[in-house]
């Protein structure tokens, strides 16, 4: 998980977007009904929020590929580490 902590900084400030646009969303949810803007404006925030997630899980995915399967120098490993790629991948396909 070397990459994981070369890319720290990168990856945290990701996440702490990510959490300011669900703030955003769940103010936006929390505004009293005359003062809200309409649906749709909610729904374009909860879009961003769902494509700011997508851009960092292919980021760690993109990360996990190179380190773990890419460069894995044992077939075994390689192997395995493709695997649990793979099953990551079904899970977010649901």
């Amino acid at each position: 998980m070397a990459h994981l902590h070369r890319n720290r900084k990168q990856l945290l400030t990701r996440v702490r977007r990510i959490g300011g646009q669900v703030a955003a969303l769940e103010q936006a949810l929390n505004t009293p009904e005359g003062e809200a803007g309409n649906c749709a404006d909610v729904l374009v925030q909860v879009a961003a929020v769902r494509g700011a997630a997508h851009s960092l899980l292919m980021e760690l995915l993109h990360e996990h590929l190179q380190e773990h399967v890419v460069g894995a120098e044992d077939p075994a490993q390689r192997a395995a580490e493709a695997e649990v790629l793979v099953e990551l991948l079904r899970r977010y396909g649901k």
